[in-house]
């Protein structure tokens, strides 16, 4: 070694570990792609119009279902201090908030009892015009053939005629009630819901899934109501809450022409009907009622735009 301290070598580093294979990521159900409803819903949350008019719909309801509690008056209540001293209805005041009619009835407790008989007529008859226009225009898309011509021409026959002159033919045999009003709009309005599902249909049996289905040996009635109906759920939904303004409107022009629902039911066309004459004397008998129309109608194009950019954004 010469006389030389020798040298001291430092012991060899360990070698670096080998990482771990990263274990599989497990997909949860938080961190799976969100269905089509749950985008929806949240495209429906974000649109402010869509929105006012979930809030419109919903105080409406709210008034129909609460009228007995927060009307005032019954609704043919004839108050006795209800007229001035020379017969005239009284105009708003604490006592009466819309002020009252001819009758001395309170025009409050009429207006909020008439959201039960529009969102009853409006419902009712454009959900069972739905349903109908539904089956038979599914059946047409579908089946083609023999089906398609035969209800296709009834389809024609239905949409030659003007529609309040078909609505007068119908109140004409028919005694007016609510039920003929439902009746009327159910005959008048599925023709238009019935043309819409069979051109989604025809679209709808081409496709891939349809064929597929069918190569598995289903039967055509469950075709019909497992693979194509689920995609025909967005569209009724859309034109089924557009059509309700539409029907509001229509209601209350029956009930004003004196053939929707009996007189003196406190319906917003009638109210308009029987107070037109007090238009400048009394206008709160006409502005009233007419609001109430506005509002409706309003409420249910807010709610169909809504569903229509949250369902289907790029049909716009």
């Amino acid at each position: 070694m010469n006389g030389t301290n020798p040298v001291l070598l430092a012991d060899p580093e360990p070698p670096a570990p080998i990482p771990a294979a990263p274990e599989p990521e497990v997909v949860t159900a938080e961190r799976r792609r969100p269905g089509r409803w749950a985008v929806a819903r949240r495209r429906l949350l974000r649109d402010k119009g869509g929105m006012c008019g979930v809030l419109i719909v919903l105080l409406l309801a709210a008034a129909a279902l609460l009228a007995p509690v927060i009307a005032p008056y019954p609704p043919g209540f004839e108050d006795p201090n209800g007229l001035t001293m020379l017969g005239a209805p009284l105009p708003p005041s604490p006592g009466h908030w819309l002020g009252t009619d001819p009758n001395g009835r309170d025009v409050l407790s009429r207006v909020i009892y008439g959201v039960q008989i529009s969102l009853l007529v409006g419902v009712v008859g454009n959900g069972l015009a739905s349903l109908i226009g539904l089956a038979l225009g599914s059946l047409a898309g579908y089946f083609r053939g023999w089906v398609d011509t035969l209800i296709s021409r009834v389809l024609d026959i239905f949409l030659a005629f003007p529609v309040y002159l078909l609505a007068l033919a119908l109140a004409g045999v028919l005694s007016p009630s609510v039920n003929t009003t439902i009746a009327i709009i159910v005959v008048v309005y599925w023709t238009a819901t019935a043309r819409i599902v069979r051109g989604q249909v025809l679209s709808l049996r081409e496709r891939d899934f349809v064929e597929a289905a069918r190569s598995l040996g289903q039967r055509e009635v469950v075709i019909l109501l497992r693979h194509i109906y689920p995609h025909l759920l967005s569209t009724m939904l859309i034109y089924t809450a557009l059509n309700i303004a539409t029907t509001v409107v229509f209601e209350a022009g029956l009930s004003y022409l004196g053939v929707g629902v009996p007189h003196g039911t406190p319906s917003w066309g009638d109210m308009i009907s029987e107070n037109q004459d007090a238009l400048t004397t009394a206008p709160w008998l006409i502005f009233c009622p007419s609001l109430g129309i506005m509002l409706t109608v309003l409420g249910f194009n807010l709610l169909g735009d809504g569903l229509r950019n949250a369902l289907d954004p790029y049909g716009r």
